[in-house]
């Protein structure tokens, strides 16, 4: 690793930010009865450029994840992708998916069977099997995506059926709120499907991730039952839109 001395102001702050996070994500583990490595650190890289991502797999980050096909697709060649993961983490397009299917380890936000069936088809011309996380709009918001809390179990046996594709789990983006305690409330709400479906015989379902809480409430996602948590500006800094 190079030294502090050699390191851009950028390379610094994500180095900063990096340990900063571990040691977060190490207490809130902890703190709610699991060991650190039980939690996944995503980082979150819409916007950021492949050099400063692979700086931060450098430091030991293990998993990173895109929000836009066509970004993903401009930076993929650039990935340090030998020594990290890559998932799909936006609201993806039926249209798009033969552009990730191979691509990706992961797609975290299959909302409806049209997609999920999609998605098994490409895989299916890939002769590839597709890991994918089932998105629930936990706070019912009209203008986000994600499957409703009542219709999750129906979408989970469809989707199921299918060949090409394993449901690891569950993703949500709660509603924004103004207090810690407010949002916590969705997690404890997402977290309790999340035990509710795992004591269910599901074939072709294990869950094994859940993937709530980014950079403004990883902590409070941690203590909520989360094992994988999407941060993005806290490690990389404000995002620069163009």
């Amino acid at each position: 690793m190079e030294k502090l001395s050699e390191l851009t102001d950028r390379q610094q702050d994500v180095r900063s930010n990096y340990l900063e996070i571990t040691e977060n994500i190490a207490k809130a583990a902890i703190r709610s009865g699991r060991k650190p490595e039980e939690v996944t650190l995503l980082a979150a890289t819409k916007t950021v450029e492949p050099a400063l991502i692979n700086y931060a797999i450098s430091l030991g980050l293990g998993h990173i994840g895109e929000n836009k096909v066509q970004e993903l697709l401009s930076k993929y060649d650039e990935y340090d992708l030998q020594h990290c993961d890559l998932q799909f983490i936006g609201h993806l397009q039926t249209n798009k998916v033969r552009q990730i299917v191979g691509k990706v380890s992961m797609i975290q936000s299959v909302d409806s069977f049209r997609l999920a069936k999609e998605i098994n088809t490409q895989s299916e011309k890939q002769q590839r099997m597709t890991d994918i996380l089932l998105e629930v709009n936990i706070g019912r918001e009209p203008n986000k995506s994600g499957v409703m809390e009542e219709e999750l179990e129906e979408l989970l046996c469809q989707t199921a059926q299918l060949s090409r594709i394993r449901v690891r789990g569950l993703m949500t983006i709660p509603p924004i709120c103004d207090k810690k305690s407010d949002v916590c409330k969705f997690f404890d709400k997402m977290y309790q499907l999340f035990i509710d479906i795992s004591g269910k015989t599901l074939d072709n379902v294990s869950m094994d991730f859940l993937s709530m809480g980014m950079s403004d409430d990883y902590t409070e996602a941690i203590l909520s039952g989360a094992n994988m948590v999407r941060v993005g500006s806290k490690l990389f800094g404000a995002r620069i839109y163009r």
